[in-house]
This record gives structure tokens, sequence and C-alpha cells, in this order.
């Protein structure tokens, strides 16, 4: 297992100034690594939203590095996003799932079929050009640069669990975020 907060470290080290849209468990780490947060859109209270929003961000920002840091509970609540983000074909999206089997934002309530499901699986099926699963977290860091730099739409399952003292319940305004998002974007273009 990887610890979730060393999985968000990873994946910042190699973000460079890719626009990181966030959900449920990656975003109570995502906020305490992030360097860019200008262009950081974490999603509150849209469980299972946040792939839908970032496909659209990909394609509308095609030369720009989208990534999505997702919950496992929370995509299986939108599956067909999966099928959607394959049809559209965006290269420049990779789509992260921390999956822990519970939905550890909302108390830690098991995940329906956990350890039955092979996320990754279902990427690929779907048909992202590239499909990934890490428990280690040396073997996921090694691989995460040439990761980052594939032509996407590329699918990285992480199984993570949670450090002692993880932060609890966090929340914020999406629509505020959205704004500051945009805002952003369009004084790098």
């Amino acid at each position: 297992m990887i610890s979730s907060l060393d999985a968000v470290k990873a994946i910042s080290r190699e973000r460079g100034d890719a626009v990181v849209v966030s959900t449920m468990t990656p975003n109570r780490y995502w906020e305490s690594v992030t360097e860019n947060p200008d262009l950081d859109l974490p999603i509150f209270g849209a469980m299972s939203k946040a792939s839908s929003v970032a496909l659209g961000i990909a394609l509308a920002q095609p030369e720009k590095k989208i990534v999505i840091l997702d919950g496992d509970g929370s995509l299986l609540m939108n599956l067909g996003s999966l099928v959607t983000i394959a049809g559209a074909a965006p290269e420049n999206l990779v789509h992260f799932v921390f999956e822990d089997g519970a939905y550890f934002t909302t108390g830690g309530q098991p995940v329906p079929g956990t350890g039955r499901f092979d996320l990754a699986g279902m990427a690929e099926d779907a048909g992202f050009a590239a499909s990934y699963e890490f428990d280690d977290l040396e073997e996921m860091a090694s691989d995460l640069p040439r990761i980052m730099n594939e032509k996407g739409p590329v699918f990285v399952c992480l199984k993570v669990n949670h450090p002692e003292g993880a932060p609890g319940f966090y929340t914020g305004n999406t629509g505020e975020a959205m704004k500051r998002l945009a805002s952003n974007l369009s004084a790098h273009s």
C-alpha cells in the first residue's frame, strides 16, 4: 500500500504546470503539497464529478496537461465517465484514482465490492490509451515521469492507505475555485 500523502507528494513533484482537478480523499492531502494552487480546482460537494469536470477542461485546453485526483468510491458513482473520457480521447489527461476501499471523507464506510473489481482493468477495457495500477511507492514514483508524458488518456489506480493523523473532513467552495482557475488559465494563455 502507498500512503495517500506520499502519493500526492510524488504527483506534485511531476506536475509541472498541469491543472489539477481533485476531489474526495486526494483533496485533503493535495492542499498541503501543491506548489501551484492557482492551477488547482478542488471539487467539493459533487462527489463523482471530478472526472467529468476535468474532461471538459482537457477538451477546452488541449495544450495544457490535466490531472485528475479521484477517489475509488467517487469514480464508482460515475463509472460511465471512463467510457466518456476514452471516447473523447484527450491526449492531455491523466486520471489518478486513490483506491482505499472506503468512503474515507464521509466517515469510512466501505465501498461496495471492494476487492472484487479492477479499476485499472475497467479503464483499459473502456479504451484508455494506457492504464496502470500501483501498490508500491518506489515503483510508482519511478514510473511517474514517463506516465505523465504519455499520450492520454492515461489511468493510474493507486492502492492507498492513510497516515496517522490524516486530515479530517475537507470542504470549500467549488464555484469560487472555478472562477479562480478560469481567471488564471486566461492569464497564462
